[in-house]
C-alpha cells in the first residue's frame, strides 16, 4: 500500500493523516515492506519520535500495517501483505535480480514458503528484509548498529529473530553462509566456519580437500580434477554464473552433465549460461532438454515461452506457457506472459482472463499496474451494446 492510499483510508474513516509525528498523533502505522531503518541503520525518525512521546506518557500507539487494516475491517487487504511471490514477481517488486534471489535461496538467507514443481514461493517480507540488510551492510553500516535497531523494532514484527539471523549470515561472509545444527557453513564449498567473533578473522575447516573450489580467475576445465563428480561441477558452474563468468560456467555444466546427462536442473542452468552469452538457439535446445527430463519443470517452460517470444515465435511461446499452466494452473508468471503475448497479437479478449487471474496473485507490483491499465483500456471493455436507432 502506498502512502497516498493509506492517507486516503485514514481520511475515509474519520481520522487525520500527517506526514510527521507530533504531540497530537495518536497512532503510528508501520509498513511491513521491509524494516523501517534509516540509511545509518537506526530506526526511522518517525518511530523514534513516537517512542519518545509514548515514554512521556502520551497516548500514542505504534502498530503494524496488518494490525491497522484489521482494525478497519479490511482483512482482505491485510492478507495481500502476506501473499507468496515467485522470484520473477519479487524481482519486479523489489528491483532484485531473479539470479540473486535464487542464490539467497540456496544459501538459506531466504526460505521458501512452499515449492511447486521446483518453483519456490517466498514471503515478500523475508526477501525485502534480506535486501534491506544487505544494502545497509554494503553501505558500511556496522552490524552492531543494525542489530541494536532490529532489537528495538523486534516487538513490532513477528519475523524479528529471522532478520537477526539473516544479518548474521550476511555479516560473516559476502558469499552468504547458513546455519545448521552444528553452526555456520558455506553452502557452495562445504567449508565450516569455526570459533569466530566479530573482531577475529574467520577460521575455516575444509570438509573435503578434493572439493575445494577452483579460483574464479583463469579457470579452465582442462586442469586435472579427477576427484570431482556431478555435484562439484554443478556447484562450480552455478558459482561461476553468479560471478558473471557465464562462458566459463558453460564448460562446468557440460562436465557435470557428462556424469548425469538426465539432470534437468543442470540443463536449465546451462541454458541460462548460453543465453547470457548470446547463444539463444543453443539455450532454447537446453531448455527443451530440461523439460524432456522433467515435464513438470514450470520455470523451464516459462523460459522457453519467453525465449520463443523474444525470437518472434509467438505460437511456440503460447504453447510453452499453456503447458506451464496445465502443470500449475495458478502460476502467476505464466498468466502474465501469456496475456502480454496475446495482447501483442491483438488477441486482447483472450488476454483478459490471464490479466485478471494474475491480479489475484499480485495487486501492487509493476506487472499488476500494467495489468490494471490493460484491463481499463477501451479495447478491454466488455459487453458494449450497440443500439440501432433506425
Amino acid at each position: 500500500m502506498t502512502h497516498a492510499e493509506a492517507m486516503e483510508l485514514v481520511n475515509n474513516h474519520g481520522g487525520t493523516s500527517t506526514q510527521h509525528v507530533n504531540r497530537q498523533t495518536t497512532m503510528l502505522v508501520v509498513g511491513e515492506e521491509g524494516w523501517p531503518l534509516e540509511a545509518n541503520g537506526q530506526p526511522s525518525v518517525k518511530w523514534q519520535d513516537a517512542n519518545n512521546l509514548a515514554r512521556q506518557g502520551l497516548p500514542l500507539r505504534t502498530i503494524t500495517e496488518s494490525e491497522w487494516l484489521h482494525l478497519l475491517g479490511l482483512d482482505e487487504t491485510r492478507t495481500e501483505i502476506h501473499k507468496a511471490y515467485t522470484p520473477a514477481m519479487l524481482s519486479n517488486l523489489l528491483g532484485v535480480s531473479v539470479h540473486l534471489i535464487r542464490r539467497w535461496d540456496r544459501a538459506g538467507l531466504i526460505t521458501p514458503l512452499r515449492r511447486v514443481h521446483r518453483l519456490p514461493y517466498f514471503s515478500f517480507q523475508d526477501v525485502a528484509s534480506a535486501r534491506r540488510l544487505s544494502e545497509l551492510l554494503a553501505q558500511g553500516v556496522p552490524r552492531s548498529e543494525i542489530e541494536r535497531s532490529l532489537g528495538q523494532l523486534a516487538p513490532l514484527f513477528r519475523n524479528g529473530q529471522r532478520s537477526i539471523d539473516q544479518l548474521e549470515m550476511l555479516a560473516h561472509d559476502s558469499r552468504i553462509v547458513f546455519r545448521d545444527q552444528h553452526g555456520l557453513i558455506e553452502p557452495a564449498s562445504g567449508q565450516r566456519l569455526l570459533g569466530f567473533d566479530d573482531d577475529s578473522p574467520t577460521t575455516t575447516e575444509h570438509v573435503s580437500e578434493a572439493r575445494s573450489r577452483l579460483p574464479m580467475t583463469d579457470w579452465s576445465p582442462s586442469r586435472p580434477h579427477e576427484h570431482w563428480g556431478f555435484r562439484d561441477w554443478f556447484d562450480q558452474g552455478r558459482e561461476l554464473l553468479e560471478e558473471d563468468a557465464a562462458e566459463e560456467s558453460i564448460e562446468a555444466f557440460r562436465m557435470c552433465l557428462m556424469e548425469r546427462p538426465d539432470e534437468a536442473e543442470a540443463h536449465f542452468h546451462l541454458a541460462e549460461a548460453l543465453y547470457r552469452c548470446g547463444r539463444s538457439r543453443a539455450a532454447l535446445e537446453r531448455y527443451h532438454a530440461a523439460v524432456e527430463h522433467d515435464h513438470g519443470y514450470i520455470e523451464a517452460w516459462t523460459q522457453l515461452g519467453c525465449l520463443h517470444a523474444e525470437l518472434d515465435e509467438h505460437e511456440a511461446a503460447l504453447d510453452a506457457f499453456e503447458v506451464a499452466l496445465e502443470v500449475h494452473p495458478d502460476f502467476p508468471d505464466a498468466h502474465w506472459h501469456k496475456g502480454e503475448i496475446l495482447h501483442g497479437l491483438d488477441r486482447t479478449d483472450e488476454a483478459i482472463p490471464h490479466w485478471e487471474r494474475y491480479l489475484t496473485f499480485d495487486n501492487r507490483g509493476p506487472w499488476a499496474e500494467t495489468a490494471r491499465q490493460r484491463l481499463n483500456a477501451p479495447e478491454s471493455v466488455h459487453d458494449i451494446v450497440a443500439v440501432d436507432e433506425a
